[in-house]
């Protein structure tokens, strides 16, 4: 059976990117903002990584940007305030709320954000203490 080892995303501005999930804790040195392809290697060993669109590009000249949302990143925060505090932090860095911090009825605090790609991300925690 194959493992997942990595997801990648592709960006439109490198930098722009990395910038966003630095708020969100991912320790990526500042002198990757002008590389074409980044990554990070996760607790558990799975690897987040970045691509421009030159990257793609260069290897794939039938790339067509997407259209609609069929994935989406979800990270866990330590408590229902950290979910509030952190999305909070993210919409004030300027950065688009999609959905408002709220308590979803599977037991878990949730908020949602996007990406600079428009990529919705999911903040949450268990609302059981």
């Amino acid at each position: 059976m194959a493992n997942l080892d990595l997801i990648g995303l592709v960006v439109k501005d490198m930098a722009a990117s990395l910038k966003f999930y630095r708020l969100l804790g991912m320790d990526i040195p500042p002198e990757m903002d002008s590389e074409g392809h980044v990554e990070v290697m996760l607790p558990g060993g799975l690897r987040l990584a970045w691509d421009s669109l030159d990257v793609i590009i260069s290897f794939n000249d039938a790339w067509e940007t997407p259209v609609g949302h069929r994935m989406s990143l979800a990270f866990l925060c330590d408590s229902p305030a950290e979910v509030d505090k952190l999305y909070q932090d993210v919409v004030a860095a300027g950065y688009e709320s999609h959905k408002e911090p709220w308590d979803a009825f599977w037991g878990q605090r949730y908020a949602q954000v996007k990406d600079p790609d428009g990529n919705i991300i999911d903040l949450f925690a268990s609302l059981e203490e």
